[in-house]
């Protein structure tokens, strides 16, 4: 099984591609089209500014790359949101492969919330087979400031400030806003899974 980490200028690819180790997996970290296409399996990681990463995507066509791949594709938290239709981020056009727009989080209240959201959270509603395993009202480890809103494509939600789509799945397109690769034993099976996909 080959499995490819995207290389672009926002990726936290080095803890990504330790917890895969921990779980005995082998991944090429490449922005290589062939080799991209050529995997069985696509992370793509993202840590960083939607416009800044689009704009990376854009100029060397990983754009059109991405949304053409027809195997699975697991997109992690700033991953996950380029595949979204918008981002509030620097009113950002995204991916379009989610339908769904991406949202800065405002809380009602001054230091009620902060935001970003760091640390533990749960997930709930889980509804694919890559949670297969996983507990409902599972922690898993979350940063970031901007979330998908609640939509046909979510498949769990987590509660903070409102409920919003945590991990979204459509075809075999996949996308988690938390961190797996930081979310302990949940993570490792959550990964387990898509490889098992």
């Amino acid at each position: 099984m080959k499995l490819v980490i995207i290389k672009y200028n926002a990726g936290n690819i080095r803890s990504v591609l330790y917890a895969l180790d921990r779980i005995g997996v082998d991944a090429e970290v490449t922005d290589d089209p062939e080799a991209i296409r050529s995997a069985d399996k696509v992370i793509f990681p993202g840590v960083g500014e939607a416009s800044t990463a689009m704009n990376y995507l854009r100029e060397r066509k990983m754009d059109g790359l991405l949304i053409s791949l027809k195997q699975p594709v697991l997109g992690i938290c700033l991953g996950m949101q380029l595949m979204c239709r918008h981002s509030e981020e620097n009113d950002t056009p995204c991916l379009n492969i989610f339908d769904v727009d991406v949202k800065r989080f405002r809380p009602q209240t001054e230091g009620e919330f902060k935001v970003p959201q760091m640390g533990w959270n749960t997930i709930g509603n889980l509804k694919s087979p890559l949670f297969a395993g996983v507990k409902e009202g599972s922690f898993v480890y979350f940063v970031h400031g901007y979330y998908a809103g609640m939509n046909d494509n979510a498949i769990a939600v987590t509660d903070y400030i409102h409920p919003y789509a945590s991990a979204l799945h459509r075809d075999n397109f996949y996308g988690v806003q938390f961190h797996p690769e930081k979310s302990a034993a949940v993570g490792e099976q959550i990964l387990k899974n898509f490889i098992a996909l």
